[in-house]
């Protein structure tokens, strides 16, 4: 009887500390757009012009050419990703696959430190600094002295985004398309879990060899709105956990020792009645 008087207290002080962090978590921090009005009338937001992202070093680019001669059309395009100034690379937990987390190569041509990329018969072009639309209008005019009306086709192939921290998949991630915004990428992620700190989510950045750090808020609708909705090639969004989630780690281990503490106090008394 003693020890029941002593674990079951225990046990409810566990029970009851866990479920408050839960209720915090839950009817607090967790909706978007929190200071939208809940109301069926729709609202327009001003939001800030899609920025096509530009080509730049390291980037790998998806490059075919097509012509009227099938066999040009082979020679040209087979052996995208293995010889030349190709590349075909290796990307940790990404793939082609779009929104697929995985380990694969990612085949294609790498744009060297200097801005170029090596194609048959073209030679080296520099794309670096242009959109890959300004990118195919470039390929598709040098080619045209070789090839009768080819068709061009140009794009990303390591558009990588990388999430990380409080979300249900972390990983990185090769979008299906040049306009991605934060909500795509963490969708892709399987969204926050209930220990993520929505009103505070880091982007990093590179511009220019640089870093960027830049902290964005999911709970305001003003998110739209921000120059960092639409990411970036190669951005990692960091989703950092709540002061809940410790908590409640710390709640499970506390709970876990009681246990263990309890079924060793069951033992020794068992053990010593037995003795008796």
């Amino acid at each position: 009887m003693q020890i029941k008087k002593v674990v079951l207290p225990v046990s409810c002080i566990l029970f009851l500390s866990m479920f408050f962090f839960q209720s915090c978590i839950t009817y607090k921090n967790v909706p978007y757009f929190q200071d939208f009005p809940d109301t069926a009338k729709p609202a327009i937001i001003k939001t800030i012009p899609f920025k096509t992202p530009v080509i730049q070093s390291d980037d790998i680019l998806s490059i075919t050419i097509q012509t009227i001669d099938n066999d040009i059309t082979n020679l040209l395009n087979n052996n995208n990703g293995v010889n030349g100034g190709n590349s075909s690379l290796p990307v940790a937990g990404s793939s082609t696959t779009p929104g697929t987390p995985n380990q694969s190569a990612i085949a294609g041509y790498l744009v060297d430190k200097a801005g170029n990329v090596e194609l048959p018969f073209i030679g080296e072009i520099k794309l670096a600094g242009l959109t890959t639309s300004e990118a195919h209008n470039l390929i598709k005019k040098e080619a045209n002295k070789y090839f009768n009306n080819p068709v061009v086709n140009v794009r990303f192939a390591n558009f990588k985004i990388t999430v990380l921290g409080e979300v249900n998949r972390p990983a990185s991630y090769i979008a299906p398309n040049e306009k991605i915004n934060l909500f795509d990428a963490l969708g892709m992620a399987g969204d926050l879990t209930i220990f993520g700190k929505r009103e505070n989510v880091l982007l990093l950045r590179d511009t220019l060899g640089d870093k960027q750090m830049i902290r964005l808020n999911l709970n305001s609708k003003d998110i739209v709105s921000s120059p960092y909705f639409y990411l970036q090639p190669n951005d990692i969004v960091y989703v950092e956990p709540s002061k809940y989630k410790i908590a409640s780690v710390d709640a499970i281990r506390n709970r876990n020792i009681t246990l263990a503490a309890s079924a060793l106090t069951i033992l020794l008394v068992l053990v010593t009645r037995i003795g008796k």
